[in-house]
């Protein structure tokens, strides 16, 4: 059994909500720099050019990419044979959140209670995912997530007879409603399968996907590809000005689920797709 002080993982988790905020992922800015090599339209081209300029400020000057610094959504591979100490888990993660977004000068954007409101005024609690693995390591990932996106998310409670298509229609269906919304190009994860809020954690988890690699199962790698082409043929273009490049990416994620159903999630992110991990 290998122990860790959750004292070690405030100090990751504050880290990670300033670089995620700060860097965009190498995989989403060489998505994007592809994609204005392809685009023909000034209007695109320009846009493009301005939304490269932006990280590489960040970059240089370690500022937010984006107004937005997101809700803190914490996800964590925890080893089996790890024993956390010094304290209680969720309470080392939501003190990192509180330091970096303070640190950090990032914008605290959480709400104490869904219809009252009231700010919490650190951007604490944060969203926490946990997963038991094998092993005694922790996989940490802080994936901040900006409302303008989220917002045109949606799910869908299929039933099997819906098929295949019923899903390509699906994912095009919320691509399009989301139009400019979202700061296009998106990035869009997709869950299928499990339960209702299964295959919408498996959508998030898409997100966090790295751009330049496709699912391991030749079929949905293949829908991908399909989905991402027939996306960008949909002209909404980056900003929504128009253009080859509605998105920049788009990755899929399945589980099991039961005979009667075939839940579909879609979830928007814009091209600041950020996500910054660390392992313990």
């Amino acid at each position: 059994m290998r122990e860790i002080e959750v004292s070690r993982l405030t100090d990751v988790i504050e880290k990670l909500c300033i670089e995620a905020n700060e860097h965009l992922p190498e995989d989403v800015k060489d998505a994007i720099k592809t994609c204005r090599a392809c685009e023909d339209g000034e209007i695109a081209k320009g846009v493009l050019d301005n939304i490269i300029e932006n990280f590489d400020i960040a970059d240089s000057e370690n500022v937010p990419i984006c107004q937005d610094t997101g809700m803190a959504c914490v996800f964590l591979e925890i080893g089996q044979d790890v024993h956390f100490t010094g304290g209680d888990l969720n309470d080392a993660i939501n003190e990192g959140v509180r330091r970096g977004y303070d640190k950090g000068y990032l914008r605290k954007s959480v709400v104490k209670d869904p219809v009252r409101r009231g700010n919490t005024g650190d951007n604490t609690p944060a969203m926490i995912y946990t997963e038991i693995v094998p092993g005694d390591q922790v996989k940490v990932t802080v994936g901040p997530k900006g409302f303008g996106s989220e917002n045109m998310s949606q799910i869908r409670m299929f039933k099997p007879s819906a098929g295949l298509q019923g899903i390509k229609d699906f994912i095009l269906e919320v691509v399009e409603t989301a139009g400019p919304n979202p700061c296009p190009p998106m990035v869009v994860g997709v869950g299928i399968g499990g339960t209702f809020d299964k295959c919408a954690l498996l959508a998030k988890k898409a997100l966090m996907r790295p751009l330049n690699t496709e699912n391991p199962d030749p079929y949905y790698a293949d829908l991908e590809k399909e989905m991402l082409e027939k996306i960008n043929k949909l002209g909404i273009g980056p900003q929504g000005f128009g253009g080859k490049t509605t998105a920049i990416g788009l990755n899929i994620e399945t589980m099991p689920t039961h005979i009667a159903g075939m839940p579909c999630a879609v979830n928007i992110n814009c091209h600041v797709t950020r996500h910054k991990t660390e392992v313990l």
